[in-house]
């Protein structure tokens, strides 16, 4: 009994059915009720003689008998197709992957089993593993990198042939089981897997994979070693084509982010140029002033990930908006730190928001526990929104940002780099 039940949270458990069983229990006990009620009645009124009435009284039960009979064939016929729908279903999420409508892992294991036999050789397997989808889903959400997935798939299954068992082996990983195949037919087909993927794209991003084939060709050779053969063959074509990939893709994500805010794009050039002028007054390398260049340019790159509505809202944000701004250091980090062309810069990305006093976000640091680059960000940044326009104020006036700076300094801003600023860049004495 216990497969025809379902848990449910809080480990309760209930018959699958039993609301269908109470369903048909109730409409029987009510029919026998009325007719109990009702039947000696409506004899009783349609017959024109104690004849006719005793006529009727013989014949009723056979009525009952076979108007029940009909309703319970009726409520118990609906009830079976419930439960074989049920079955259908519950047989479809145990061979399928509901995302891609490909053949999950399950599936592949059992067939496995049955196609690694002498009659299928040679047997070819291919490895495909769905190139940036981490990125992706965390700068354009994972609806978009469900589709990615859902067109990369269609590429997979698109060029297979009939007899080709493909699967989807977990996360971003496809697998696909060639019977019959030779390493140069395989070849062929990853081939055509490649072009189908040339011609799709989302949201910009062009669906890629890399993807590893080998072939068993000898009874006595190991499935599994044959697999790990086309893994490791897949992780070295991604090693290869990831950076490109994953550059290509923070180039998209920022010109997204212009586009669908343009007054971002503007800003972030004008904290990459104070930046540098900080930078220099304060004595920094040529490769710290490279850098934070281009952190200026990158630094907000995380607001990719937040609604146009609230990037845009003139009026003052609620503490659910001000909370999704917040999210933007952590978003930008993580997708900066998916190429290593990126690392360098993703650590003081998320850091731009911390505070000298510590009370900044995401992680709190403090003072020196703030990255260098990340300090001259933050006071670059808080000098160019004060001094630009923004939805909800105008610019402020010279003598209240030197105010603020001053004021701030050892609060939100390292004093040392603030002074120099005010100095050296802005040519203004450090005491009012």
């Amino acid at each position: 009994m216990e497969k025809d039940k379902r848990t449910l949270p809080g480990g309760v458990k209930q018959f699958k059915y039993r609301n269908e069983c109470v369903k048909i229990t109730i409409a029987y006990l009510i029919c026998g009720v009325l007719w109990i009620y009702f039947s000696d009645r409506l004899a009783y009124f349609f017959a024109s003689s104690p004849t006719v009435f005793l006529a009727i009284n013989t014949y009723k039960g056979w009525f009952y008998v076979i108007a029940t009979a009909m309703m319970l064939y009726g409520l118990i016929r609906n009830l079976l197709k419930k439960i074989e729908m049920g079955e259908q279903e519950n047989t479809y999420l145990s061979y399928f992957d509901v995302l891609t409508g490909m053949h999950n892992r399950r599936y592949y294991e059992m067939q496995m089993e049955v196609l690694d036999c002498k009659e299928k050789l040679p047997i070819s397997v291919i490895m495909a593993d769905v190139n940036g989808l981490k990125i992706v889903n965390d700068a354009f959400g994972h609806q978009l990198g469900d589709e990615l997935l859902r067109k990369a798939a269609k590429a997979v299954q698109d060029s297979c042939r009939p007899d080709d068992l493909n699967a989807r082996w977990g996360g971003d990983e496809f697998v696909v089981l060639l019977p019959n195949t030779s390493y140069e037919e395989a070849e062929e087909i990853v081939s055509k897997i490649k072009e189908k993927c040339s011609h799709e794209s989302v949201n910009m991003v062009r669906v890629s994979m890399s993807l590893g084939w080998a072939t068993k060709t000898e009874s006595e050779e190991s499935f599994s070693e044959v697999l790990k053969k086309a893994e490791n063959d897949m992780y070295q074509h991604k090693i290869i084509q990831n950076e490109g990939l994953r550059g290509n893709i923070i180039n998209i994500i920022v010109s997204t982010l212009y586009e669908k805010n343009p007054r971002e794009e503007a800003h972030s050039e004008r904290v990459g140029e104070f930046a540098v002028v900080i930078g220099r007054a304060f004595g920094c390398s040529e490769i710290v002033l490279a850098k934070l260049r281009a952190m200026g340019h990158l630094h907000d790159i995380g607001k990719i990930a937040v609604e146009d509505e609230i990037l845009n809202k003139a009026g003052t944000l609620t503490e659910e908006e001000q909370a999704e701004i917040k999210r933007h250091p952590e978003v930008g980090y993580r997708i900066l730190s998916a190429t290593n062309e990126m690392l360098p810069l993703a650590d003081c990305v998320l850091a731009h928001h911390e505070r000298w006093d510590g009370n900044g976000y995401p992680k709190g640091l403090k003072g020196e526990e703030i990255p260098l680059e990340a300090r001259i960000i933050t006071l670059a940044d808080s000098y160019d929104a004060m001094s630009s326009e923004r939805p909800y104020r105008k610019a402020l006036d010279e003598v209240v940002i030197l105010h603020e700076i001053r004021r701030n300094a050892g609060k939100q801003f390292d004093p040392e780099i603030s002074r120099v600023f005010v100095e050296n860049v802005l040519k203004k004495a450090w005491i009012e």
